[in-house]
C-alpha cells in the first residue's frame, strides 16, 4: 500500500494512538481503532496498538484508502472547549488560547483551531491572508497556552502585521525552566533555525534568523526556576530552544531535552510555557492595549508542587 506520512506534531506527544488519530485526522474513535487493530497505522515502520503513546520526531503511516475522502485543511468551524475571549471590539478578538490548540487548521492537522474556534463562535475575522490562515497575526505552539490575537478588520491585520514586523507588540511569557539561570537575569542573542538533522525541531544554527530573548528570574526552586521572557523576535520555538541551548530546557518540553522524571513529578504533560502578556497599539485608536491571562490548571499544580518542595 501506498502510505499517508504524517509528523506527529508536539502537541500530540505521549498521547494515545486512538485518541491522536481522532485528533489528526477527525475519525471517530471507533474508526481509528479499527484501523490500528488491522495493522494499518504504524510509527516509524512498526504497527501500533491501540494503547500506545506517539513520540515527536516520529512518523505515522496511514493507509490512505482506509480513511474517508477529506481536504488535508479543514476550515469548518469547531468549538474549542476551555477558550476564552479576554478582549473583543471591531477590530481585534483576543483570547486565552488553551493547550492542544493550532492557531490555523494546516496539513496533517485535523483538531481544533483558533480559527475554527472563533468561527464556531460566530466571529467574522479578517480574510487578509491564506485562507486557512484567516486574520492570524502571530502564533502560539499547539503546546503553549496562553494570550493570542487575531485581527477582525482588514485595518487590524495590516496594522498588527506591521507591529510584530517592527518589534513594538510587548510579548511577556511565564516559563518554569530546569536548574537555576545564572546570570539571574540577561539576554539571548543567538540564531534559530530548522535543526540540521531533525525536521520536527528548530535550534541554534549559525547563520539562521536573528533571534533575541530577554529574560528575568522571578523564582528559585531546588530543581527548577520561574523566570518571565519578554521576546523581541518571534522565531518558532523560540524559547523553547533558547532556554534549551542554555542547558535550562522547559520543564516537560521532551522535544528540547527536560527531565521526564521531574514532568513526572509535577504532573506535567507539555512544556511549563505559558505568554501571560500582549501589549501592541489599537488599529483605529492608536491607545495600548494590555491583555493578560492567568496560569491554567495544569501549571498552576505544577508550579504548586515546585514551591511546596522548596
Amino acid at each position: 500500500m501506498t502510505e499517508r506520512m504524517l509528523p506527529i506534531p508536539d502537541g500530540l506527544e505521549g498521547e494515545r494512538v486512538d485518541v491522536a488519530l481522532t485528533r489528526m485526522l477527525g475519525l471517530s474513535r471507533t474508526k481509528a481503532a479499527a484501523l490500528i487493530d488491522a495493522g494499518l497505522v504504524l510509527q516509524d515502520g512498526k504497527p501500533l496498538a491501540k494503547s500506545d503513546r506517539l513520540l515527536v520526531g516520529s512518523m505515522l503511516q496511514v493507509d490512505p484508502e482506509a480513511l474517508d475522502p477529506k481536504s488535508d485543511v479543514d476550515e469548518a468551524p469547531q468549538p474549542v472547549p476551555g477558550m476564552r475571549v479576554l478582549y473583543d471590539d471591531d477590530d481585534v478578538v483576543v483570547v486565552d488560547k488553551p493547550v492542544g490548540v493550532a492557531a490555523h487548521p494546516s496539513p496533517g492537522w485535523t483538531g481544533p483551531t483558533v480559527v475554527g474556534g472563533l468561527a464556531a463562535a460566530g466571529y467574522r475575522i479578517s480574510t487578509s491572508g491564506a485562507a486557512e490562515r484567516k486574520g492570524i497575526v502571530h502564533r502560539l505552539d499547539v503546546g503553549t497556552s496562553g494570550v493570542m490575537a487575531v485581527a477582525k478588520s482588514e485595518r487590524a491585520y495590516t496594522s498588527l502585521k506591521r507591529q510584530f514586523k517592527e518589534r513594538t507588540v510587548d510579548k511577556i511569557y511565564h516559563a518554569v525552566v530546569q536548574g537555576q539561570l545564572d546570570p539571574f537575569r540577561g539576554t539571548i542573542d543567538a540564531p534559530i533555525d530548522r535543526h540540521p538533522h531533525h525536521d520536527y525541531r528548530f535550534a541554534v544554527v549559525a547563520g539562521g534568523k536573528a533571534s533575541i530573548t530577554h529574560y528575568e528570574t522571578l523564582e528559585a526552586f531546588a530543581h527548577a526556576s520561574l523566570v518571565e521572557v519578554h521576546l523581541e523576535t518571534g522565531r518558532t520555538h523560540q524559547i523553547r530552544v533558547h532556554m534549551s541551548a542554555m542547558r535550562h530546557p522547559c520543564v516537560g518540553d521532551l522535544t528540547y531535552g527536560a527531565d521526564p522524571t521531574l514532568s513526572k513529578r509535577l504532573g506535567l504533560e507539555r512544556q511549563w510555557l505559558h505568554a501571560v502578556s500582549l501589549g501592541f497599539e489599537h488599529p483605529s485608536t492608536g491607545d495600548r492595549i494590555v491583555v493578560t491571562s492567568e496560569y491554567p490548571s495544569d501549571l498552576a499544580t505544577a508550579l504548586a508542587r515546585l514551591r511546596e518542595s522548596a
